[in-house]
């Protein structure tokens, strides 16, 4: 075996962890595999010989690579925050128990959004610590820190998480209450009390198969919109990937599936999902009906 043969063994043994990290600190996979190749060449390039704890090494290494990166994104423009989620990671070529843990619960678009308001440093500190559960003598030369400034880092960020998680807490209550007023108000035929959750300029917007029962592909405004919502009288509340939704189910078979979007008090959208080839690919929770 040649050294540059022995090196790569060595690296391969850290590889998964490094590129969780990564991903985790930079919400981009094609930014994650740039990262642990920029750390396999400082890794190549470097003599090891002297190091104790070669994954806490390379650790550091990917690390500083990653808050070299997020300082360079600040430089320049960046696209909207509310884009698709981050890609997934690829799957190693073999089953990784190690990988497979760390990346079970991946960088969802709501904390992804709450990280790019952290500062690169903050950004660091708090995946290292609060994800990955390195201590903070380790992270400290990465954001080039003392310790306890390093452990203060993390904890700002760690509040201004939090924070952003009691205000999508309020939000999602929010929301529930508007579709619940909604669903009571079509089922009443209450047009005043429609009007009342829905914006002037709501948009409700129906799949090829809602539209052959009935629906038309778009409706706008509120008055046109509180004016079909009546029709929902039959259907009841459900949960939409944790979000309030509705659903028909006639003689308990799912036709239609409400899916709404709100903004402040009021509802903006509502799209009308009735492909049945759609259903199973829904995190659809169906929930017990008050009215009944």
């Amino acid at each position: 075996m040649t050294e540059g043969d022995w090196l790569a063994e060595r690296f391969e043994e850290h590889r998964s962890r490094l590129r969780a990290i990564a991903y985790r600190i930079l919400g981009s996979s094609n930014d994650a595999d740039d990262a642990v190749q920029e750390a396999w060449l400082r890794f190549s390039r470097s003599d090891t010989s002297d190091v104790d704890n070669l994954s806490a090494w390379l650790n550091t290494v990917v690390s500083r690579v990653c808050l070299n990166m997020l300082q360079a994104r600040r430089s320049r423009p960046q696209p909207p925050a509310d884009q698709d989620l981050p890609e997934p990671l690829a799957e190693p070529p073999e089953s990784d128990p190690e990988y497979e843990a760390l990346l079970a619960d991946s960088v969802g678009l709501a904390l992804l959004v709450v990280l790019d308001k952290l500062t690169p440093a903050e950004r660091v500190a708090f995946v290292l610590h609060d994800i990955f559960a390195i201590p903070f003598d380790q992270i400290a030369p990465v954001v080039d820190r003392s310790t306890p400034a390093t452990r203060q880092l993390a904890s700002r960020a760690r509040a201004r998480v939090r924070q952003q998680d009691t205000t999508r807490e309020a939000d999602r209550r929010q929301q529930t209450a508007l579709v619940d007023a909604f669903l009571a108000a079509a089922r009443h035929g209450d047009f005043e009390a429609l009007l009342a959750v829905l914006d002037p300029d709501v948009v409700l917007r129906a799949d090829e198969h809602a539209v052959a029962l009935g629906a038309a592909p778009e409706t706008q405004g509120a008055e046109p919109v509180a004016s079909w919502s009546r029709r929902a009288r039959g259907a009841v509340r459900a949960r939409l990937d944790g979000a309030a939704a509705a659903v028909w189910m006639p003689g308990g078979r799912l036709r239609v599936v409400y899916d709404f979007t709100t903004s402040g008090n009021k509802i903006t959208a509502i799209d009308l999902i009735a492909d049945p080839a759609r259903f199973s690919e829904l995190d659809l929770v169906v929930l017990e009906d008050p009215w009944q």
